[in-house]
């Protein structure tokens, strides 16, 4: 297995890891907002729960896309000014 291979089924196993512990705080979430309406038959409690995780696990996602979107244009600025300097460096 070659290393870039590697680092690809790293990538995925970490999203993995990372999908499944935010659908755990999801849960968790979840219980703990439900937790007051004592009134909730089972069923609305488990409606309600499934939808706050759901909505809970949308934030996160739309969370993490702005961060790695945030993350590319800040490697591209940051490339741009590694180029300038270090032509401005084999320049003098």
């Amino acid at each position: 297995m070659s290393s870039e291979d590697t680092r690809t089924l790293l990538n995925e196993i970490e999203g993995h890891l990372l999908i499944a512990a935010a659908r755990e705080e999801g849960r968790s979430a979840a219980a703990r907002f439900s937790a007051p309406f004592d009134w909730l038959t089972p069923a609305q409690r488990a409606e309600m729960e499934g939808r706050f995780e759901a909505e809970y696990l949308a934030l996160a996602r739309a969370s993490w896309q702005h961060t790695a979107e945030r993350a590319r244009q800040m490697r591209g600025e940051y490339e741009a000014a590694y180029r300038g300097l270090r032509n401005r460096l084999l320049a003098g």
